[in-house]
């Protein structure tokens, strides 16, 4: 019996009841499972449901776990991470989950469960128990997007997909077309980063990440990986560098910092969205919305802005301090090489953190805290906005201001530590003679980028609807595909292992003055990392744009999971979950301007003697590695994360060009963005 594959069938159509048909199965539900409002019909709708399917899928009665905790969110609220209750909520049917004996359990548990509890709490606990779990680690889970697709698209659209399904028979129907920026006019200056805000695979990345680093648990496993907190900071530091990049590909100022609770918000934000499980629309934020204490009832909340004000200089404290105090006063020094760990763990407030206590919940309660703007006291009865949501919150212009702020709290402890020096640069005997970027239809050193549109199939979580695929097409950022090519020396008369290090950075500030290196740094997105034998003499390196260590395909960001899926029980299917998580490869090359954004593509070789990280590989998936790490590997770089950019420079560098060494080398390249759409081949 393949219980594993069974599994998956339940994230089909997430609100509707358990026995109606999940793909070409059906769950023969025992009359026990059913809730109350179908167990008197039992027979009936068992039998109805279950003339059409293929496979019959049989659920053993078992003595249940008490889900007296999980159940007390209700069915249709909104579920967040965020909110402390939730989050212990959420963490006792994930210890459910992972408690069940053996697969045959788990299933009968989770059928039991699926129509009582939350569907995004559902959703949420089962995908961490199967990722987690030692039986389950090899099942690929779907795509948020397709089991809830009303957290990325247009409400408007569901309408015409319902009648698309109901009218039109299977293999006739045509995609339905999500408006390119719903959300806003062009009156609103921000609505100029839609494309990147609100793209989905940008928003499928946040949300796929925190499912791998999830900061609440009992099992203390399922949170402590390696470097979790300095993952924490190094990913959420890359998003607001693209993001900037793209701000000033938009004509645009980089990020003001969110670092004064009390000031009004200045952006607003109407995300345009309904909740299914929910009913109710998503509810936006006015322009100039101020933070309030919140006093929620409902979510167990009443927390003083003054609150996360005293955790923010509590953590300001330490980091000038240089050590954190925990729970029994001890101190733990914020060193070179574990402070950022440290500090991230402290910041998120995982079950990491030192002490919780004394440091608090700072960046979780910031997203609750900005969630709530337009209900702090629930009196309109309101839930949270998209910033409550690890899976929308990217789309509000708000959580970059939050991050920017978080961020600078990461740098303001990276400037403490001692620069780099010359001899931690180089690498003796190695040299970079050239780099050349070679793009399709494009001059030399030219980047391009266009709109393409694509298709995804949102039949999964289509409740109550006739079977059968149903897609919607959306338009996304996309460049033309290029390959660098490096010229590498090595003056050694013995092969050399190297980490090739690409990064890639604007090369004019907002006013169009060339940056100075303390500014550029903090714009340096990481392109590729990865690893190269290096001969005797010269050496050319080729290497596709398609093959980053940052990002993965769009197959793998948009998935169908029946389709192009490796074979059962080999290492590549078990991998294929966990490469979910990793940077769009659509969005790898920021948007540029009609005349072309001139840009600093920086390369480095260091010495891979230094950087290695001894471990089997095998299997395992490391192809996104840099935002995602190594399935239950250790990172595969034992520098630090962004190296050699997370530091200031040596005294007396202040441009990019004083900073290189001969194993570094810079390339002015144009990125050019060409307004067409192009649908995707």
């Amino acid at each position: 019996m393949n219980y594993k594959k069974n599994l998956l069938l339940l994230y089909d159509r997430p609100r509707e009841p358990i026995f109606m048909g999940k793909g070409k199965s059906v769950f023969d539900v025992p009359d026990n499972y059913l809730t109350d409002r179908y167990r008197p019909i039992g027979p009936e709708i068992q039998n109805r449901f279950g003339e059409l399917a293929e496979e019959r899928i049989p659920v053993r009665s078992i003595a249940l776990p008490d889900l007296r905790i999980p159940m007390s969110l209700g069915r249709q609220e909104q579920f967040s991470l965020f909110i402390p209750r939730h989050r212990k909520i959420a963490a006792r049917l994930i210890d459910i989950f992972m408690g069940m004996r053996n697969i045959e359990e788990l299933q009968s548990c989770a059928v039991f469960a699926r129509d009582r509890i939350n569907p995004y709490l559902f959703n949420y606990a089962l995908s961490v128990a199967l990722l987690h779990r030692r039986d389950t680690k090899n099942l690929d889970l779907p795509s948020v997007v397709e089991v809830f697709p009303d957290k990325y698209v247009d409400s408007r659209v569901f309408e015409q997909i319902r009648e698309e399904a109901t009218v039109v028979p299977e293999g006739m129907r045509m995609p339905i077309v999500i408006p390119k920026d719903f959300t806003a006019s062009d009156l609103d200056e921000e609505h100029r980063l839609w494309y990147f805000r609100e793209d989905i695979g940008v928003n499928l990345h946040h949300w796929h990440w925190h499912l791998v680093y999830p900061f609440e648990a009992s099992n203390r496993a399922i949170v402590d990986k390696d470097r979790r907190g300095e993952l924490f900071y190094y990913m959420h530091s890359q998003l607001i560098a693209r993001y900037n990049f793209e701000r000033f590909c938009n004509r645009l100022q980089r990020c003001k910092r969110l670092n004064n609770l009390r000031e009004p918000i200045a952006e607003g934000y109407f995300p345009k969205l309904d909740s299914l499980v929910a009913s109710r629309t998503w509810p936006g934020r006015v322009d100039n919305a101020v933070i309030k204490d919140l006093n929620r009832e409902l979510d167990q909340i009443k927390q003083d802005v003054s609150d996360l004000e005293r955790w923010i200089d509590r953590i300001y404290e330490a980091v000038h301090q240089g050590y954190v105090v925990d729970e029994s006063g001890n101190r733990i020094f914020l060193d070179e090489e574990k402070g950022i760990d440290i500090l991230g763990n402290i910041i998120e407030s995982s079950i990491l953190s030192p002490n919780r206590q004394l440091y608090g919940d700072m960046h979780n309660v910031g997203h609750v805290f900005l969630s709530y703007t337009h209900d702090p006291d629930h009196r309109h009865l309101e839930s949270f906005g998209v910033m409550g949501d690890v899976a929308t919150a990217m789309r509000d212009p708000v959580f970059y201001r939050w991050h920017s702020f978080i961020d600078d709290i990461f740098q303001e402890h990276k400037i403490k530590l001692p620069a780099y020096t010359k001899s931690q640069l180089t690498y003796e005997g190695i040299s970079v003679t050239g780099i050349i970027v070679q793009s399709e239809g494009a001059p030399v050193n030219t980047m391009h980028t266009y709109w393409q549109q694509s298709d995804v199939d949102l039949s999964r979580g289509m409740d109550f609807v006739p079977r059968g695929n149903v897609f919607a097409r959306f338009t996304h950022l996309q460049h033309a595909p290029f390959q660098y090519v490096i010229q590498i020396e090595n003056a050694s008369d013995a092969q050399r292992m190297g980490f090739v290090r690409i990064f890639m950075a604007p090369r004019n500030d907002e006013r169009g003055q060339p940056m100075l290196f303390r500014d550029q740094r903090l714009f340096m997105v990481e392109m590729d990392k990865f690893l190269v034998a290096l001969r005797p003499g010269s050496n050319r390196i080729r290497r596709r744009s398609n093959e980053s260590t940052v990002t993965i395909p769009f197959e793998r960001t948009f998935r169908n999971l029946d389709d192009k899926r490796p074979e059962t029980g080999t290492p590549e299917e078990e991998a294929f979950n966990f490469c979910g998580c990793g940077w769009p490869a659509h969005m790898l090359v920021p948007k540029g301007l009609p005349e072309g954004f001139p840009t600093d593509l920086f390369v480095m070789v260091s010495n891979y003697e230094d950087d290695r990280v001894v471990q089997d590989l095998v299997g395992t998936c490391n192809d996104a590695a840099s935002y995602c790490g190594v399935r239950d590997r250790l990172y595969p770089d034992r520098k630090a994360m962004g190296y050699p950019f997370d530091r200031l420079a040596r005294s007396g560098v202040d441009r990019l060009s004083n900073f290189v060494t001969p194993n570094m080398a810079i390339q002015s390249v144009n990125v050019i963005h060409i307004d067409k759409t192009v649908p995707r081949t």
